[in-house]
């Protein structure tokens, strides 16, 4: 069995954990989840 991890995903799961856990990160995760999103469409995923 084979599980492929994609960046996006695993990212947004522990942006979503941290944001819950420390609210007041919120602007900070969200601008660095944005970051990384835009350099994975720009770079077309192979971050």
């Amino acid at each position: 069995m084979n599980i492929h991890l994609s960046l996006a995903p695993l990212v947004s799961l522990i942006a979503g954990i941290l944001i819950l856990v420390m609210p007041r990160l919120l602007n900070f995760i969200v601008a660095i989840y944005l970051i990384i999103i835009g350099l994975l469409g720009l770079f077309g995923g192979k971050l």
